[in-house]
């Protein structure tokens, strides 16, 4: 199976990407995470908000592959526990297709993409820059593996 981080926003600080890739580098072949880049839109002064997420996420849908189970990273979502996505991540697995995580800009996501999400994640009630989402999405992930692969890396 493989994982795909769909993300708004390019050109992150260096400190982003390497958390990212922290964890990225660490999960096996059979499960990999693939990171898709969004540019975002032009904000302003004057921005037209309810154009420029339309636009992102046409983006973002168009990124996904046309069998991938979608969720989407948002409020109202679950808000699993580790164990609960680990037991989320094998379903997904035995479910055989390859999931898209969709992650928007600072305004959210698109309607488009939250009606094309089968499921929704809400990583938290506080609001996270959307940078930092990308790490934390990276290590749950991979900490939910790991929990269910006795990896050491979970310890409770």
């Amino acid at each position: 199976m493989k994982l795909q981080l769909i993300a708004v926003g390019t050109r992150m600080p260096a400190w982003v990407t390497a958390g990212f890739q922290e964890y990225q580098r660490r999960f096996p072949r059979d499960m990999a995470l693939e990171l898709v880049e969004i540019p975002a839109g032009k904000r302003g002064k004057n921005a037209d908000i309810a154009r420029i997420l339309h636009k992102e996420g046409e983006q973002m849908l168009a990124a996904v592959p046309k069998s991938n189970h979608i969720v989407s990273l948002d409020l109202p979502g679950n808000n699993w526990k580790t164990p609960d996505l680990a037991s989320q991540l094998n379903r997904w697995q035995l479910d055989g297709r390859d999931v898209s995580l969709l992650i928007g800009g600072p305004e959210g996501l698109s309607p488009a993409c939250k009606q094309a999400a089968s499921q929704s994640w809400c990583l938290s009630a506080l609001t996270l820059p959307h940078p930092l989402v990308r790490i934390v999405v990276a290590e749950s992930l991979y900490r939910a593996w790991s929990v269910n692969n006795n990896h050491p890396y979970h310890r409770e």
